[in-house]
């Protein structure tokens, strides 16, 4: 069986109001949803988004979905009236596709959005771009190692830096606060080598 083919309660539920519309006419005076397009594509999964004009009179919207060349459609009904999105699931790789966006209001949907087409990537480029993405990481991480080891190393250098300042300072006062014992120490030794005659520190002379 066809997988494409199955459609959940809310899904039928929505053909049904769909018919409804095709019988009883669209909502009057309700625009289009405009700007439809597709972002976050894969092969087995994409996101549709679209804008409304201000000031129209949303309760919900409607997603038809459906293969290029392909009869059947999927419909899918979105009630979140605040986000202008929508996933799209179950999409093969390698697949064209087509897109139609639709308000609803309390007077009934709107008229369909241009249609969007866009075509799914094969498997092979989904991996290949998943393997990009990794790679990206994993130099930004390394990156990130190598910033925070030259970091590191540049702390130490200036703890090291700060060390030897710290012990210089040190050792000059040091030096400092001896210089005057010394002086006081020389003054001493240079009064205890002179003689109460000569005060120069020189000999008393043999009379004949």
């Amino acid at each position: 069986m066809n997988t494409y083919n199955k459609t959940s309660s809310c899904e039928r539920l929505l053909r049904l109001d769909w018919a409804a519309s095709e019988c009883f006419g669209t909502g009057v005076g309700l625009a289009a949803p405009v700007n439809v397009s597709i972002r976050d594509l894969k092969g087995s999964s994409a996101v549709v988004t679209w804008d409304i004009p201000d000031g129209e009179p949303v309760i919900g919207f409607a997603i038809t979905q459906q293969k290029k060349d392909v009869h059947m459609l999927r419909f899918i009904q979105e009630v979140n009236t605040t986000t202008r999105s929508c996933a799209l699931w179950d999409l093969e790789a390698d697949t064209d596709y087509i897109v139609h966006v639709q308000s609803i209001s309390t007077s009934g949907p709107s008229p369909l959005s241009e249609p969007l087409r866009f075509k799914t990537p094969k498997e092979a480029e989904t991996q290949a771009s998943k393997s990009k993405d990794e790679v990206t990481m994993e130099e930004v991480g390394q990156n990130a190692q190598l910033r925070a080891g030259e970091l590191i190393i540049i702390v130490v250098v200036l703890i090291m830096w700060a060390g030897v300042i710290a012990l210089f300072c040190r050792q000059y006062d040091i030096i400092k606060d001896n210089e005057p014992n010394n002086n006081k120490d020389k003054a001493k030794n240079s009064s205890e080598c002179s003689t109460p005659e000569h005060p120069s520190g020189g000999l008393l002379r043999s009379k004949v």
